[in-house]
């Protein structure tokens, strides 16, 4: 996990919602219904969210917990300030636009987001057709290329470094399924997707069995603008042989949260959701192995050197916890 992530340690943590029940410490009421936003369905980060929600209800038994498929990143920000979702995955590098009132929240900032514990340190990994003719980025110029899931923290970051380097795709929005069938049926060169840490996702493992793929690499000069322009991003490498027979490339990397408005949680219930989330991850790590070497703690108390806002409850939790 170091090579993934440089500049950004290894860890993880997780969250809920609802009415009233007496906290743990009886000093707060918690809510006892509790909806939380994940992604969509056929992404692998919606098992993990399954996962999470069975460690909240573990932990919670009295409380009513439902999560709901959503468009990600954007989509659950502005579900937040709908008050349709109590808390919801949101990346890093999204939070801090919302929380800055810049990208798509420009005018309409977000200033009370705040972090319950990260999920997963990701690599955004940016795929083509193997024989679609495209071998760099600059080769997408003009080509049909989805950014991502339509509302999704990977759409956003995609167009957002394509701006930084000049590079204008002709963009295709639509769900991860509209992509791998476009991509499938020729009528898109590839798209971006977050992985599953450095490795692949379901969709992109499936996509392989009948389309030969290959990743794009960002090159020094590429990173180098990125990182200047682009808050919450860092880069890292995704192994050789990811997809058998490549070369290990350089790809973006976020900080995958949870995320809730100081406004919509009260510090009991963040306070709760942190802790089930540290004292069931077992649940986490048996959908993603790969989280077993992460620090929960660590990467929770992380967020804030980043830029980042840590729900107050939630920071309680993680400070307290061994």
């Amino acid at each position: 996990m170091a090579r993934i992530w440089t500049r950004f340690a290894g860890a993880l943590a997780l969250a809920m919602l609802g009415t009233l029940v007496i906290s743990p410490s009886g000093a707060q009421a918690q809510k006892s219904t509790i909806t939380f936003g994940s992604t969509n369905a056929t992404s692998s980060n919606y098992a993990l969210a399954v996962a999470m929600s069975k460690a909240i209800k573990d932990a919670l038994p009295n409380a009513n917990v439902t999560m709901i498929e959503t468009g990600a990143s954007v989509d659950n920000i502005r579900r937040l300030t709908r008050n349709e979702i109590d808390f919801g995955l949101v990346m890093a590098d999204t939070s801090i636009q919302a929380l800055s009132g810049s990208g798509p929240f420009k005018g309409k900032a977000v200033e009370d987001l705040a972090v319950l514990y990260v999920h997963d340190v990701v690599t955004l990994q940016l795929v083509v057709r193997e024989d679609s003719g495209v071998k760099t980025l600059k080769d997408l110029q003009g080509k049909r290329f989805s950014a991502g899931i339509r509302g999704s923290g990977a759409e956003l970051l995609t167009r957002e470094m394509f701006k930084v380097l000049g590079i204008e795709p002709q963009w295709s929005p639509g769900s991860i399924s509209d992509a791998i069938e476009g991509t499938q049926n020729r009528q898109l060169v590839g798209y971006s997707k977050y992985g599953v840490g450095a490795g692949l996702d379901a969709t992109l493992r499936e996509l392989l069995v009948t389309t030969p793929m290959r990743y794009l690499d960002f090159d020094e000069a590429q990173r180098k603008a990125i990182l200047a322009k682009i808050r919450g991003v860092d880069f890292g490498a995704v192994p050789a042989n990811t997809i058998p027979g490549q070369a290990e490339v350089h790809a973006p990397v976020v900080l995958g949260t949870y995320s809730t408005r100081l406004a919509s949680m009260d510090d009991a219930t963040a306070y709760a959701i942190a802790k089930a989330i540290d004292q069931h991850k077992q649940l986490l790590i048996d959908v993603f192995p790969h989280l077993k070497n992460m620090n929960f703690k660590a990467m929770a108390l992380k967020t804030e050197e980043l830029g980042l806002k840590l729900h107050p409850g939630a920071k309680k939790y993680w400070l307290e916890a061994k």
